[in-house]
């Protein structure tokens, strides 16, 4: 079952956490200003500013973090501060229950996608795919339509995504409905096999990437496809696949693999759209109903809040 987080309102505190690797500091800081821009208030995780290698504070220590913020009833909404790597390792040991009796806004992207997945299949929660506080927003030369992309925190509106926000281009004829689901490619990937593994059934899949050459995206993309779960979809969204060029000189263009496997999964299919690693990036909820159309080239999603 479906449940929508309640929405924010000015003067609510949200938390800032760090579940994958350490968030870059001065940006973090612009970040947890554009918060208070916001009309905010904000809790800090106790592991926000740890550093463990390649992640921020031991994986008991994120995971407490998480734990910590859904159980804290003065915290209505958490806000993952960047992504990296680090949050399948800690998926397994979640207690899911904290979390589905504590429904609330939780919003990230890119390493952050495991963790979406991990909480809508097993509690029902709408989670938002969007930018994050250091990763994106406390960039200097952060986008505006990427800030505003937060507002659908406090008002419930649905998203009308038109070729008037980016050009968008058809792969597969047809229209399609079903919740929205989905993220980065590397991690619906690395879900396979795993109790979290993605579920696309009768569902629109959301994918996105970087920095990863087409031959890369092609493994990933073949995975999927073997698994079934490209052409058990309701259809595809492709968001943005930021320098995902090739490092070879022989190499397919990743246009090329995109659409040799998204026409081979013969789902309606639309490419084209300001998700992901991108500016501007336009924020979406996951587990949210949504419709799209090839032919108008439109992607509509409900609100995620209540």
């Amino acid at each position: 079952m479906t449940m929508k987080p309640k929405r924010l309102k000015k003067g609510d505190t949200v938390a800032v956490i760090a579940p994958a690797s350490p968030p870059n500091k001065e940006n973090l800081k612009r970040g947890l200003k554009f918060v208070e821009d916001l009309g905010l208030n904000y809790k800090l995780g106790k592991s926000l500013y740890s550093e463990y290698g390649y992640l921020a504070g031991n994986d008991e220590d994120r995971l407490a973090d998480l734990h910590e913020m859904f159980l804290d009833d003065e915290v209505k909404g958490i806000i993952c501060a960047g992504g990296g790597y680090g949050t399948a390792r800690i998926a397994s040991a979640i207690d899911y229950d904290v979390i589905k009796d504590n429904p609330k806004i939780f919003w990230g992207y890119s390493d952050i996608t495991f963790l979406h997945t991990a909480i809508r299949q097993q509690t029902g929660l709408v989670t938002f795919h969007g930018p994050m506080l250091a990763s994106d927003i406390g960039k200097e030369e952060a986008n505006q339509t990427t800030k505003d992309t937060f507002q659908q925190l406090f008002t419930p509106a649905d998203l009308n995504y038109s070729p008037e926000l980016s050009q968008i281009d058809e792969l597969v004829p047809g229209s399609a409905k079903g919740i929205l689901v989905g993220g980065n490619l590397s991690l619906l990937s690395s879900s396979m096999g795993t109790p979290f593994e993605i579920d696309t059934e009768g569902k629109i899949l959301l994918i996105e990437d970087i920095n990863e050459e087409p031959r890369a995206v092609d493994r990933m993309l073949n995975q999927l496809f073997m698994a079934g779960k490209l052409q058990e979809s309701a259809g595809i969204i492709v968001g943005d696949f930021n320098n995902c060029v090739p490092e070879r000189e022989l190499s397919l263009t990743l246009e090329e693999v995109i659409d040799h496997y998204i026409k081979l999964a013969g789902k309606p299919a639309l490419k084209g759209f300001k998700m992901g690693h991108c500016s501007p990036h336009i924020g979406v909820p996951l587990g949210a109903a949504a419709s799209m159309n090839t032919k108008e080239k439109t992607l509509f999603v409900e609100s995620g809040i209540k």
